[in-house]
């Protein structure tokens, strides 16, 4: 393996002779199984024999390092060799050195395991989220409500006060404190209250708290369809595609992301989560599963959309044995995530200098609704389309719809009043 990675006699018998030989060995035929290029597996054998040497890892044959010991060492070495670096860059190739030793140990089975911190009133939790799961909430519904609770019950404890003796004026306190000193929108506060509600309810019950703290507990007001859904114009959607033309794998990748997202107003979980079963290329159907209830949705398969897709398939996507279709661009391929998806339409609307209150995917969706709605159709429709569940979900875009407002403001009332 270091016969591939260096050409030069005098750095290849260093890599040859140096500590842990055949492990490292081992290691890098593993990260080039998994597509790494070669300019990533000349750093990793890099890094792996600077930790080998400095921490003297053949002599301590049964040693478990643990992660400081590697940051350590990370520190020492680039504040030695990257004197002339500037400050940000030296950070971000430490923690690209701590992060591939440490994947590095954990092959081996040689890093020193984090000991869990259990958090407070776990049991009381996991109860609670069971039962959630119980009643057939959604995963992601169920971890956002673990995210809440935990929220929660760790602001009482920086807070010193005990659960169980816990009163409706405190929670109030710790509630006006999320607003005025941390800036929480709203209806952000709404969402926990709900959710601290539900918990408390589920407390009560078992007698973990007060009795009646769940039903005292006050949300903010947030008034129905108080926002209007705002995203780029079908004209600046139009441009965004336009800007994805050429024939490097990432516009290929970002154009088919982009039409899925704008032709189908997908949820970024959705489009992630597509596989190639998904796609019926005979019928001409796009499968869907919806990513709250994951009842599938059919749509007829746009040809533009599929010809973006068939070509991110044949010139874009690495070649790898993943069913997803979307993977990341560099190795090891892995599938993509909503974040990173969210993170790729950002950069592709500030590159076109777009102002908008929202940069994520989700403004596609709306932009997707609202161009269905100047087109004619009826809420049901769009409601069908997006795969709303409930008709409340769509009349926000009743609201959107000006051209129709100004044609009833515009009405002549002569001869009727």
């Amino acid at each position: 393996m270091f016969d591939r990675l260096f050409r030069k006699p005098f750095v290849l018998a260093r890599h040859r002779n140096g500590p842990l030989a055949e492990e490292r060995c081992r290691y890098l035929t593993h990260c080039a199984n998994l597509q790494m290029t070669r300019r990533t597996l000349r750093d990793i054998a890099l890094y792996m024999l600077i930790v080998a040497n400095a921490l003297r890892m053949a002599e301590r044959p049964d040693k478990f390092f643990t992660r400081t010991e590697i940051e350590i060492e990370a520190d020492r070495w680039f504040n030695r060799r990257s004197k002339s670096r500037k400050p940000h860059n030296r950070r971000l190739l430490q923690v690209y050195f701590t992060s591939h030793v440490i994947q590095w140990l954990t092959f081996l089975g040689r890093l020193q395991p984090v000991a869990a911190v259990r958090q407070q009133y776990a049991d009381h939790v996991a109860e609670f989220l069971d039962v959630a799961r119980e009643r057939g909430l959604s995963p992601q519904t169920v971890a956002n409500y673990g995210r809440a609770v935990h929220l929660f019950l760790s602001e009482i404890k920086k807070a010193d006060l005990r659960f169980k003796a816990l009163t409706v004026v405190q929670v109030d306190e710790l509630l006006t404190k999320k607003v005025r000193d941390e800036g929480y929108a709203r209806s952000t506060i709404q969402m926990w209250t709900s959710v601290i509600r539900l918990f408390l309810r589920f407390a009560e019950e078992r007698g973990w708290c007060r009795q009646g703290m769940a039903a005292a507990i006050m949300s903010p007001r947030v008034f129905t369809h108080a926002n209007l859904p705002v995203g780029p114009s079908w004209d600046d959607v139009k441009r965004l595609l336009a800007a994805t033309e050429g024939d490097q794998p990432a516009r290929i990748r970002d154009r088919a992301l982009l039409m899925l997202l704008a032709v189908y107003g997908l949820r970024a979980g959705e489009v992630t989560a597509l596989c190639l079963k998904d796609f019926d290329w005979e019928c001409e159907v796009l499968n869907v599963p919806h990513s709250k209830s994951q009842r599938p949705r059919t749509y007829p398969l746009c040809r533009s959309v599929g010809d973006a897709v068939l070509r991110y398939l044949r010139e874009g996507r690495p070649q790898t044995n993943r069913r997803e279709i979307f993977l990341t661009l560099v190795p090891p391929f892995r599938p993509l995530v909503p974040g990173s998806l969210g993170r790729t339409v950002f950069r592709r609307f500030h590159a076109l200098g777009l102002t908008l209150p929202f940069y994520g995917s989700h403004a596609l969706r709306h932009t997707c609704a609202t161009h269905l709605l100047t087109r004619g159709l009826s809420l049901k429709e769009i409601g069908d389309h997006l795969g709303h569940r409930s008709p409340e979900a769509t009349r926000i875009y009743a609201k959107v719809d000006l051209v129709a407002l100004r044609t009833v403001a515009d009405f002549n009332l002569e001869g009727l009043l």
